[in-house]
């Protein structure tokens, strides 16, 4: 394969797996990852925060996570370098749907009908970029559902914890047990093809 692109945006506080395991998972795929945040530099890093559902309670538990290293400086950032956008959850984007520069990086991605993964809270970011989903299906973390009704879009019910939904160039998914069908979604949008001598 030849080598692809592929921008995760981050923040402080994302999802620790949700952050981890795509970043790798496309490192072995053969794709180059740039894993950024607003404001940070190269080698910098960002706090995750470890999610978990535990049975008989009303929301996920929280625990501090790894300190995750940025791959390239935020001022250096072009979408047009890359092939593909990924928006991890966790908190991060509760303060990333409120930076410019992210909500224009993704105008720019879904203007250009580019591959767009928001998982889990990720779908959070798009919510504030008025219209950006009228009329899309998509998922997320249950809770975000009035959100993403509120901003227009279709909330699909019945997508499992560890679904996905593609609608066009957007894949949305619950959280992280979601990652093999939310993976595999982008994987087909992107044409991957996979082999291993």
């Amino acid at each position: 394969m030849s080598k692809q692109n592929i921008l995760i945006i981050v923040g402080d506080y994302v999802e620790d797996y949700e952050v981890m395991v795509p970043f790798q998972c496309l490192l072995t795929l053969g794709y180059l990852v740039d894993v950024v945040s607003p404001n940070k530099t190269k080698n910098s890093t960002v706090k995750t925060a470890i999610h978990d559902f535990l049975p008989g309670e009303q929301t996920y538990t929280e625990l501090k996570g790894h300190n995750f290293t940025i791959t390239k400086d935020w001022e250096a950032v072009n979408p047009s370098d890359y092939v593909a956008l990924l928006i991890p959850g966790g908190r991060a984007p509760e303060f990333l749907r409120g930076n410019d520069k992210v909500l224009e990086i993704v105008s720019v991605f879904m203007k250009e009908n580019k591959p767009v993964g928001a998982l889990c809270h990720g779908p959070m970011v798009l919510t504030a970029i008025p219209g950006l989903l009228k009329g899309r299906k998509v998922t997320a973390y249950p809770a975000l559902k009035v959100d993403m009704v509120n901003a227009g879009a279709v909330w699909v019910d019945g997508c499992s914890i560890d679904g996905a939904v593609r609608d066009g160039n957007l894949v949305t998914g619950c959280a992280w047990p979601g990652h093999p069908a939310w993976l595999r979604e982008i994987l087909v949008l992107l044409k991957a093809k996979v082999e291993f001598a």
